[in-house]
């Protein structure tokens, strides 16, 4: 199967969750306060903080030390107590900050039904292409991990299926249920142990749905490239009755549909640093269309010609800035979800900030099966406090 059950470790009852359960990796990367304030509210509790290496830290130098902490946390958590075993998937309801619902199923994913290259015919499809110089200081984190942490949403293009498993289950005794810490909201599971039959039904509504792509990456592109990357590298060295049952070879994921009401498309814009006037002259006289996007500098608002159809649009700007960086190597980019957001960094780094265009969701998977994967960072689900946040574990070794 594609999507399986599998034995996940969560947090004993004695654990705080709140201050357990922590946002994405690469979330708020140019935004340090984010990181300390959270750090602050976990302080020395039990926290996935622990597990986790979050990028806006890459740069400091002391990699080692994290990579260190996060192995040594891991084996903390599993031996004195903090995680505790349980069996099946969990369906989830999370109420995200605006106070929707997003129904998902937590469970895991065969990465051999995966493939994050841009040209092959796997069933399961990365959306965005993979930025490779990403991908080392996850797979170092990986590599000397005995567990995992995961942010990383599949998306599928069914009709309401799990919305309506979900509700079955209301009146039931949740796993858990609690308040996420940052003004993420609420999350709440409920561990399903007899699921052969949701699992069946997801695979026959999934195949109903899209024979060609069953699924597709919403969050956690790199995440999960990174989880192949590591999966190719130690199958190599079993057998094949090894390889069948080996922890490495699946990846958790929470499984959300397209149709859910809660699932918006929204742009990741790009912050431009080192870089002013002329970066926005260079990449407007590199695009064209009867559209146009926003960049700002220094308070200056600036119209840069794109195309009507996003993902060419995205595909062009993309392209302009590469190439504006290649020219100008002391410049640099990142990518920043919300538009308050990106207007906030840009000014407090003297940056230029370009104001991307959003994915129609209803276009996804058909691009991606005629075409490949987006440009990297071309869409995020939702804002960056709605993003899925660490609660569940797998051992991967």
């Amino acid at each position: 199967m594609i999507i399986d059950k599998a034995e996940f470790l969560v947090p004993s009852a004695s654990v705080d969750k709140t201050r357990w359960a922590v946002i994405a990796c690469d979330q708020f990367t140019s935004q340090r306060e984010y990181w300390s304030e959270l750090s602050a509210q976990v302080a020395d509790a039990p926290s996935t903080l622990s597990l986790i290496y979050p990028e806006v830290y890459l740069k400091d130098g002391d990699k080692k030390q994290r990579i260190d902490g996060i192995r040594e946390a891991m084996k903390k958590y599993e031996k004195d107590g903090t995680l505790v075993p349980v069996q099946g998937v969990i369906l989830v309801d999370r109420t995200i900050s605006d106070g929707r619902h997003r129904t998902g199923l937590v469970a895991a994913l065969d990465l051999e039904e995966y493939e994050f290259t841009p040209v092959n015919n796997a069933r399961v499809k990365a959306t965005e292409r993979t930025v490779e110089e990403r991908l080392p200081a996850r797979i170092e984190v990986r590599e000397g991990a005995t567990l995992e942490c995961s942010h990383v949403m599949l998306l599928t293009s069914t009709g309401g299926f799990l919305r309506r498993e979900l509700g079955k289950r209301k009146g039931q005794t949740p796993l858990y249920d609690f308040a996420l810490n940052m003004k993420g909201g609420r999350l709440k599971g409920y561990l399903v142990e007899d699921c052969d039959d949701i699992l069946a039904k997801l695979e026959e509504e999934t195949e109903k749905a899209n024979d060609k792509v069953r699924y597709a990456v919403g969050d956690g592109n790199h995440s999960l490239a990174t989880a192949k990357r590591c999966w190719e590298k130690i199958k190599s060295s079993l057998s094949e009755e090894e390889r069948k049952t080996h922890p490495a070879r699946f990846a958790t994921v929470e499984v959300v549909e397209l149709c859910d009401e809660s699932l918006d498309f929204e742009p990741i814009h790009r912050v431009l640093f080192g870089a002013g006037e002329d970066a926005v002259g260079y990449i407007a006289a590199r695009c064209g269309g009867d559209s146009n996007v926003k960049a700002v500098w220094k308070g200056r608002e600036y119209s840069i010609p794109v195309s009507s159809n996003t993902s060419d649009a995205i595909a062009d700007l993309q392209k302009a800035m590469d190439e504006y960086l290649v020219k100008n190597p002391s410049a640099g980019i990142d990518y920043v979800h919300g538009d308050d957001n990106a207007a906030k960094v840009a000014k407090d780094n003297d940056g230029v900030a370009i104001f991307m265009p959003t994915v129609e969701k209803d276009t996804l998977f058909d691009y991606v099966a005629r075409r490949g994967v987006l440009p990297r960072k071309s869409f995020s689900m939702g804002n960056a406090e709605d993003k899925r946040y660490y609660y569940e574990t797998k051992k991967i070794k």
